[in-house]
C-alpha cells in the first residue's frame, strides 16, 4: 500500500475515539478496562447484524480511560493497558508500563478482495486456542484456514479447517498473556510464523480489519473476558455430565432396549442413550421409522423408567418430498435458502436431494425451534445437531454421497434489511442452527435446562451448545491429540467439549479403547460413538479386562460429580475450562508452554494420559508445589519430571496439594439416589479453599437464588492440620447426608471435633471422619 496521508482525528465520545486518513477510518473503541475494539474500514463500517456474536458497540457500559499526544503517537489509557495509534503511518499496538505487544507490522491492508493485517510476534510468545485445531497444544508455525467444513477422514495433525470456526487465540508471554477476537464470519486465515517467522498474519474476505483486543495479564483473565465479549456457558442439567452411548447403527428398538440394559446388568455407569439418523423415516429429520421403531414414546417411558435420557440427532437438511409436512410447511411460509435466482437451493445429504433453513432470519429460528415439538413431547431431553457447517454432498447418498461441499457462496441470507450472501454468513450456520435449537427447547420445556451438541458451530457457541470434535478415528494418533484439542478449545471460550471416545471411524484396539475410555472420563463432555459397518464398540465388546477398567473409571466419573458440576458452575460464570493445559495456571513456567499429553481437571486434578501402545511407563511433570499421587498416596514437591508407572489399568493422575475433591457415592446414574453421603477427600498443603456448588440439577430455579456453597479450609502447620468446614450458604437444601472427611497423608495422635474427641480411623494414608453434614460451621483439628 503506498504511504497514505497522516490520520486525523475526526469525533469523540465517551466510549470511541475515530481517526481518518482521508480515505481509511480507524475505529479505537473502549468496551471495558481490559477489552478494546479496533476497525479500519475504507468508507463505512459493516453494520452490526442482528446475528452478531458481539454486543453492539452502544450497549457496554462506558469506563473512564484517557488519551495523550506525543509527537504524532496517540495514547489511550484504560485502567489496565493502553492502546497506541501512530497517526504518521497507521499502525496500532497495545502496552503496559513496561512492553509493547500485539503490534502492527505495517498499517493493514484494505482492498475489494479482502483484508490483512501482520503483528509482530515477540520474544518467548506462544500461541494456544484457534478453536478445535488438530495437532500440538502450542500453535507457532501453523496456517489455519477459518472455514466449517467436513475434513477428510482421518484428519491428520496438519488439517487447517475443521468444523467449528473460531478466529481467536490467546497469547502468552513472560508475565502476560492477552487474547485476540478476530471479529469476521467471512472466509478468513491466521498464519501463525509460518510465512514470516516474526510475524503472525490474519487474513479475512470481508471489507474490514475489526478485531478484539481482551488483556490478560493471565489465562484466566482472558477467558473471563472471552465470557464478557461472547457470552457464557449456560449451566447445564446434571445427567449431560454423566456417560453418554451413541453409535449409527443403533437401527431398532430392540437394540437400544438391549443396549440399556446391558449397561445396567453389567454395572457400567451411563446416563445418556444418543439415537443417530437411523431413527428416522428416510432419513427425514424430526420424523420416526415407523417399522423399526413403532412405539416411540413406549420406548422412551421404558429408558426414561431405567434413568436414561434420550438425545435425538437433528441435521439441517430437509428432505424434498410434497408429502413431508416439514418441507412443505417450509416451503409454504418461506424458510429456506434460495438461489441467486430465486429458486429454492437444494442439495443432496442422507435424505438425498434437500434443502436448508436460513437461520439467518429470527422468524425462521423460531419455526425450527418449533418443529421440535413432538420430541419434547414425547420425552426427548437433548438435540445432537449435525452436518451443519452444513454439508452437501455432489451426489445422492443414496448412490454413495461424499466430496463434501456447501451451500453456494452467491446465496441470499438474511432479513430484508440486513441481506447478505452465505459467504458472509456460512461459518455462522452451526452457531445459529444451534441456536435455533436452545431457544426452541427453552420454549417447548421451559421449566428443564436444555442440552444441545454440535458438531458446527462459531465463536460464541458455548452461549448456545456443548461441542464435540467430530469424526475421529480408532487411531492412536487421534488418542493423542483429544487433550490439546480440548485445552484449545477451552482456551477459545468453549468449556463444554469432548471427543468421541474410542474413534468414530475404523476399530480400535482393546488397549486403545481401554486407554482412551480412562482419559474421556475426567472430559468435561464424555460420550463413546462410532460409525456404522466397524465393529461395535460398546465397552464389554473388547473383552473382559477393558470392560472392567470402563467400569472403574466411568464410576470414578460419577463419583467426582460433587467436584465437576462445580467446575461446570465455575465455567458458566466466569469462563473458566474445565480441562485446562498446566499452562492455564502455570504461565509462568515454561515448562509448561508446549506439553500437550497432560491436562488439569479444573484447579486441582493433573491428568498424565497413556497415548501410545504398548507403554506402561511414562514421565510426568509436576509444576511447582506440592502433589499427591492419587493411586499411591505418595507427597511429592514440584517442579518435578518423574517416571510414572502406568499399567493398562491406570492412568496417572496426581492431586494438587491443598485440594479439597468432593466425591458422590458410587451411582449408575447421575439421579439414580441423593447425594445422601458426601466425601471430601482432603490433601493438605499450607493454607487453601474449595467452594462446592450444589442446587437441583434440572430447573431454572438456581437463577432465582435456590443454590447452596459450602467452603471448606484447610491449614496445615508442622504439628497439626485444621479443617473447617463453614455454615452453608442459600436456600437450596440437600437431602440429608452423612460427611465422610478423609484427610491425607498425616497419621495423627489426636482428633477433635469443635474442640472434643472424636471417632477416627486411619487406613491408605488417610485419617477418616464420619459425620452428619448438618450446613453448619465445624472445625475438625488433627494432631500429629
Amino acid at each position: 500500500m503506498s504511504q497514505a496521508p497522516s490520520w486525523q482525528q475526526t469525533s469523540r465520545d465517551d466510549q470511541q475515539i475515530v481517526f481518518s486518513n482521508g480515505k481509511y477510518q480507524l475505529y479505537l473503541t473502549i468496551c471495558t478496562d481490559a477489552i478494546i475494539r479496533v476497525r479500519m474500514v475504507e468508507g463505512q463500517p459493516l453494520p452490526h447484524r442482528s446475528w452478531a456474536v458481539t454486543p453492539a458497540d452502544i450497549t457496554w457500559k462506558p469506563v473512564p480511560w484517557s488519551i495523550s499526544t506525543d509527537h504524532g503517537i496517540v495514547r489511550i489509557r484504560t485502567a489496565v493497558y493502553s492502546v497506541i495509534f501512530d497517526t504518521a503511518n497507521g499502525t496500532v499496538q497495545f502496552a503496559t508500563d513496561d512492553r509493547v505487544f500485539c503490534a502492527d507490522v505495517e498499517m493493514p491492508t484494505l482492498a475489494h478482495a479482502g483484508a490483512s493485517v501482520a503483528k509482530k510476534i515477540s520474544q518467548n510468545e506462544c500461541f494456544y486456542g484457534f478453536g478445535e485445531r488438530t495437532g500440538a497444544l502450542e500453535k507457532t508455525g501453523q496456517i489455519y484456514k477459518n472455514w466449517a467444513l467436513d475434513p477428510e477422514h482421518p484428519h491428520t495433525t496438519r488439517v487447517n479447517a475443521m468444523y467449528a470456526v473460531l478466529p481467536m487465540y490467546l497469547a502468552v508471554q513472560p508475565e502476560l498473556a492477552y487474547g485476540v477476537f478476530f471479529n469476521t464470519t467471512f472466509r478468513s486465515q491466521f498464519d501463525i510464523g509460518a510465512s514470516e517467522i516474526d510475524q503472525i498474519q490474519w487474513v479475512t474476505d470481508g471489507p474490514e480489519i475489526d478485531y478484539y483486543l481482551v488483556f490478560g495479564p493471565t489465562p484466566a483473565d482472558v477467558c473471563a473476558g472471552w465470557t464478557k465479549l461472547l457470552g457464557a456457558m449456560p449451566l447445564p442439567p446434571r445427567w449431560a455430565l454423566g456417560y453418554h452411548q451413541s453409535r449409527w447403527g443403533y437401527d431398532k428398538a430392540a437394540t437400544i432396549r438391549d443396549l440399556a440394559a446391558q449397561f445396567r446388568g453389567r454395572q457400567i455407569p451411563c446416563d445418556t442413550i444418543h439415537f443417530d439418523i437411523d431413527y428416522m423415516d428416510g432419513y427425514r429429520v424430526f420424523t420416526w421409522d415407523s417399522v423399526d421403531f413403532p412405539d416411540p414414546e413406549g420406548l422412551l417411558a421404558n429408558l426414561h423408567d431405567n434413568g436414561f435420557k434420550v438425545v435425538t440427532i437433528i441435521d439441517p437438511g430437509v428432505k424434498i418430498d410434497e408429502q413431508y409436512s416439514v418441507y412443505s410447511a417450509g416451503v409454504a411460509q418461506d424458510m429456506f435458502i434460495r438461489c441467486a435466482d430465486g429458486t429454492l437451493f437444494h442439495g443432496y445429504v442422507w435424505p438425498d436431494d434437500s434443502v436448508f433453513a436460513d437461520y439467518t432470519r429470527p422468524e425462521v429460528r423460531a419455526w425450527w425451534g418449533e418443529q421440535h415439538r413432538a420430541l419434547v413431547a414425547m420425552g426427548v431431553k437433548g438435540i445432537w445437531d449435525d452436518m451443519n457447517e452444513p454439508t452437501v454432498f455432489d451426489r445422492p447418498f443414496s448412490e454413495g454421497g461424499g466430496n463434501a461441499g456447501t451451500i453456494d457462496l452467491d446465496a441470499p441470507q438474511g432479513p430484508a434489511d440486513e441481506r447478505t450472501t452465505h459467504a458472509e454468513v456460512h461459518n455462522l450456520y452451526g452457531y445459529l442452527m444451534a441456536r435455533s435449537t436452545r431457544e426452541g427447547l427453552l420454549k417447548l420445556n421451559p421449566n428443564e435446562r436444555p442440552f444441545v451438541l454440535t458438531r458446527s458451530g462459531f465463536a460464541g457457541l458455548q452461549r448456545w451448545t456443548a461441542l464435540w470434535t467430530g469424526d475421529n478415528t480408532a487411531i492412536w494418533e487421534h488418542l493423542e491429540m483429544t487433550l490439546p484439542q480440548l485445552c484449545n478449545l477451552g482456551l477459545s471460550g468453549v468449556p463444554f467439549c469432548g471427543v468421541d471416545i474410542g474413534g468414530f471411524f475404523g476399530n480400535a484396539t482393546p488397549e486403545l479403547w481401554a486407554r482412551w475410555v480412562q482419559l474421556g472420563a475426567f472430559l468435561p463432555f464424555c460420550r463413546g460413538h462410532s460409525c456404522a459397518g466397524t465393529r461395535p464398540a460398546e465397552p464389554w465388546v473388547y473383552g473382559e479386562r477393558t470392560e472392567s477398567i470402563a467400569r472403574a473409571y466411568l464410576t470414578l466419573r460419577y463419583r467426582l460429580l460433587p467436584y465437576l458440576y462445580t467446575l461446570f458452575h465455575e465455567a458458566a460464570t466466569t469462563g473458566a475450562p474445565i480441562i485446562r493445559p498446566l499452562l492455564y495456571h502455570f504461565p509462568n513456567d515454561p515448562q509448561t508452554h508446549h506439553g500437550y499429553d497432560q491436562a488439569l481437571l479444573g484447579s486441582q486434578l493433573l491428568l498424565a494420559p497413556i497415548i501410545r501402545p504398548g507403554v506402561e511407563h511414562r514421565v510426568v511433570y509436576l509444576p511447582a508445589g506440592d502433589w499427591y499421587d492419587w493411586w499411591t498416596g505418595e507427597r511429592i514437591s514440584g517442579p518435578i519430571h518423574l517416571m510414572t508407572h502406568a499399567p493398562l489399568e491406570r492412568l496417572p493422575l496426581y492431586v494438587r496439594g491443598g485440594a479439597i475433591i468432593p466425591m458422590a457415592p458410587a451411582m449408575q446414574y447421575t439421579d439414580e439416589r441423593p447425594l445422601d453421603e458426601l466425601t471430601l477427600d482432603i490433601y493438605p498443603a499450607g493454607t487453601s479453599t474449595w467452594t462446592l456448588y450444589e442446587d437441583d440439577g434440572i430447573s431454572f430455579d438456581f437463577e432465582q437464588g435456590q443454590t447452596a456453597t459450602t467452603t471448606y479450609r484447610c491449614e496445615e502447620d508442622a504439628s497439626a492440620i485444621s479443617v473447617t468446614l463453614e455454615a452453608r450458604v442459600g436456600s437450596w437444601q440437600p437431602a440429608a447426608r452423612t460427611l465422610v472427611l478423609n484427610v491425607h497423608w498425616l497419621q495423627p495422635k489426636d482428633v477433635q471435633l469443635d474442640g472434643a474427641p472424636v471417632e477416627w480411623t486411619y487406613a491408605d494414608g488417610a485419617a477418616t471422619v464420619v459425620l452428619e453434614d448438618d450446613g453448619a460451621q465445624h472445625q475438625l483439628q488433627l494432631r500429629g
